[in-house]
């Protein structure tokens, strides 16, 4: 059973940036290709990132990919979203989760808690 705690998120001025970080346990981190999502109050929740283990490829989803970068640590057990030039319409819960890199949330077996991401202008 994977776990999987994300830290890092917080108030910040739009403009600014955030580093997010997902801390992964229980099972063998670099078998499992990961992703970054995100669900803003009274939205679904929606992809923003993720990374295969087949050559470490990265995929971002169209409306973050010039501002947003997935990587990953492996001996830390650990991906990373560093996320710059915020806006207030990034503000939302961001969720990292295990088991694919493709965009459909289903796909992913395991979840971490989520972390807040609080934009203001």
């Amino acid at each position: 059973q994977v776990q999987l705690v994300e830290s890092g998120g917080g108030l910040v001025q739009a403009g600014g940036s955030l580093k997010l970080s997902c801390a992964a346990s229980g099972g063998t981190f670099s078998s499992y290709p990961m992703g970054w999502f995100r669900q803003a109050p009274g939205k679904e929740r929606e992809f923003v990132a993720s990374i295969s283990r087949s050559g470490g490829s990265t995929y971002y989803a169209d409306s973050v990919e010039d501002r947003f970068t997935i990587s990953e640590d492996n001996a830390k057990n650990t991906v990373y979203l560093q996320i710059n030039s915020l806006k207030r319409e990034d503000s939302a819960i961001y969720y990292c989760a295990a088991g694919s890199h493709l965009r459909n949330q289903h796909l992913y077996h395991y979840w971490g808690q989520g972390t807040q991401v609080t934009v203001s202008s």
